[in-house]
């Protein structure tokens, strides 16, 4: 498991995606409806994709939407998570 200071830019991907679609993931955790072991594998996932490019291109004009762009390789689990 990658810690989220080895990957801070793949820790602030993965928590814009998630903001976008109106979750916290902070927040997500201290209130414990999500486990730090998720999180960890969600920002895992995105230090491995090679679409941080698209990624950041996206979360530059974004501030909210009802789904995540495919090449996402965490779409389905932060969609998973949104309340």
């Amino acid at each position: 498991m990658v810690s989220h200071i080895e990957t801070p830019r793949a820790w602030g991907l993965t928590r814009g995606m998630a903001r976008v679609l109106g979750l916290n993931l902070v927040q997500a955790v201290t209130e414990g409806w999500v486990s730090r072991r998720d999180l960890a594998a969600l920002v895992d996932a995105c230090a491995v994709c090679d679409q941080s490019g698209p990624c950041t291109a996206f979360l530059a004009v974004t501030t909210r939407a009802t789904t995540l762009p495919a090449f996402c390789p965490n779409r389905d689990q932060i969609a998973a998570l949104v309340p």
